[in-house]
């Protein structure tokens, strides 16, 4: 509607102004043409002025449609490493806290902390946010999570997690979903045999899968226990090559890519941390990386039966939410997961290698990227 009145004033400015300019056998004189365009710019700045207020009026609707919830929050973030999915994570989780009404600026203040992938410093992080009271700690990936478990068991901090692969292993949850404790959250539990079978349609005659990961990181441990598990029943054998620090990933990559037919990438923090380090590798030896998640693809995998973290990060917070205001426990909530993996290609990644991509996968991807946001 906005435009529909903005092109009328338009409208009626062009033929004023050719009014203005024409007529039979009338000069239009220097006092007449201006009076006119006075009058044009009125009505145009009118017009502006009757949009801007439409916007506003709709942007107040939009933001009164989510009503704040009373009282107000103080939450700690603690985010293992700064990559992409975990970004998204904590992106997505203050976005879901905004849907249920807590909103950052508004009746939530938020202290955020990364632990720049060391165990040590994420452990402190949460130590702080325990000593400062925090309403609650939100723990972005399994090392973090396991850290504010710790630093929170036998307060009254509750902590909320997202991004931890395997809740059970990382003994923050018990067999059958429940916390051990007053701490819970949201599983990124990968695909493993929806990748696998991705993995076996793109390369139908490949044997071998390389897999690297870090191996105090139980998320990682735990997934290749699964990889290994199903590997032979689509004809693989896994190759796995475990690492201590990120230090050790560019000799790891240089050895892995040698050896197989591919690179499977995890959620391995140290691991996305140096991802660019495995895809160098894997393409100076003509093999395909594929990753975990959507991140990975944009960034040089060349595929993935992977999640949607920002989507994540939005159930995490609204978990968050119903413990903040008071209408749950998080000692008597199950962990959640993402049920359904999505394709996502990279072209682009794919052409480095020359490797080709069928029609038919492609019109089955959620998404197809033909750019690499990181070289």
């Amino acid at each position: 509607m906005k435009k529909k009145l903005l092109a009328s004033v338009l409208a009626t400015s062009i033929v004023t102004l050719a009014l203005a300019g024409c007529g039979d056998n009338r000069k239009t004189t220097e006092t007449e043409t201006a009076v006119s365009t006075e009058q044009v710019s009125e009505e145009t700045a009118t017009a502006a002025e009757s949009v801007e207020a439409d916007a506003a009026s709709e942007t107040s609707e939009n933001t009164d449609a989510t009503e704040l919830a009373e009282g107000e929050y103080t939450i700690g973030i603690s985010q293992f490493a700064e990559h992409g999915s975990l970004d998204n994570c904590r992106e997505g989780f203050l976005a879901g806290l905004a849907e249920e009404g807590i909103v950052e600026g508004e009746n939530l203040t938020v202290e955020f902390q990364n632990a720049e992938a060391d165990t040590g410093i994420a452990s402190q992080i949460s130590d702080s946010f325990v000593s400062a009271g925090v309403d609650l700690i939100c723990a972005i990936a399994t090392p973090s999570a396991m850290s504010a478990y710790n630093s929170a068991m036998n307060t009254d901090v509750p902590v909320i997690y997202t991004a931890v692969s395997d809740p059970v292993g990382a003994e923050l949850a018990g067999s059958d979903g429940m916390p051990l404790g007053n701490i819970t959250g949201t599983s990124d539990a990968l695909a493993v045999t929806e990748q696998l079978e991705m993995i076996r349609a793109m390369l139908p005659d490949a044997t071998k899968i390389g897999i690297i990961y870090t191996t105090s990181e139980t998320n990682s441990v735990s997934t290749i226990a699964q990889y290994k598990e199903y590997a032979a029943d689509y004809g693989f054998e896994i190759v796995e090559t475990g690492i201590n620090t990120l230090a050790d990933l560019d000799m790891a990559a240089s050895d892995m890519a040698s050896k197989v037919d591919c690179i499977n990438n995890l959620t391995d923090n140290t691991v996305v941390s140096g991802l660019q380090t495995v895809i160098k590798y894997a393409t100076e030896a003509g093999i395909p990386v594929f990753g975990s998640e959507v991140e990975q693809v944009k960034a040089g995998c060349v595929a993935s039966m992977g999640l949607d973290y920002y989507q994540l990060g939005i159930q995490t917070g609204k978990m968050a939410a119903a413990v903040l205001k008071g209408e749950k426990s998080a000692s008597e909530m199950a962990f959640e997961v993402i049920d359904e993996p999505s394709l996502y290609v990279n072209t682009a990644a794919a052409e480095k290698i020359n490797m080709e991509i069928s029609e038919e996968t492609l019109g089955s991807a959620a998404e197809v990227y033909d750019t690499i946001t990181v070289e």
